[in-house]
């Protein structure tokens, strides 16, 4: 299993957490939870110490996510994580850049979990991880770029000991 470099050797990467809707656990795991998420997927895509950030994370349900992907992608229907990329900051100051937005649905992940028989908690720090990376310039349009993705998606998880979900 690779190691996690230790975080003084990965850029700052803050994660706001909220809670929206949903039948989440506390807001107290949750931030666990997206912290470690967050800091895996960091340490397989090669930062540098000094391209760090903020993203927020909110966490909500069905309902509230089909408004955003009818809105956003066209999609009417709900969808277990959404990413929005903050636009690029030209002048960065002294303060951590927005990086982006990641929103994930309750009902949509517990449903998920549950059909592929994946524990709640590894499937939610799987989505995380997928959102961030989404966040941070990748995405799975094409063969080659989800080959990409889900080998980076893979490897944090693996650093995490949870199972590689595309098996």
């Amino acid at each position: 299993m690779d190691d996690i470099p230790p975080a003084g050797e990965l850029p700052e990467i803050v994660v706001e957490v909220a809670i929206e809707a949903g039948d989440w656990s506390s807001e107290t795991a949750l931030q666990a939870l997206a912290d470690r998420a967050v800091h895996a997927a960091v340490s397989v895509i090669g930062l540098e110490p000094d391209e760090g950030g903020a993203i927020s994370l909110l966490f909500t349900g069905d309902a509230q996510i089909q408004v955003l992907n009818r809105e956003w992608r066209g999609k009417d229907r709900p969808t277990n994580v959404l990413s929005f990329p903050a636009p690029e900051i030209i002048n960065p100051g002294d303060e951590l850049q927005p990086l982006g937005d990641i929103i994930v649905a309750h009902e949509t992940v517990a449903r998920e979990a549950a059909e592929e028989g994946k524990q709640f908690d590894h499937h939610l720090t799987h989505l995380i991880i997928h959102g961030f990376l989404h966040i941070m310039g990748y995405d799975h349009e094409t063969d080659e770029e989800a080959e990409e993705m889900e080998e980076l998606e893979r490897k944090a998880l693996q650093t995490l000991a949870i199972q590689d979900p595309y098996a």
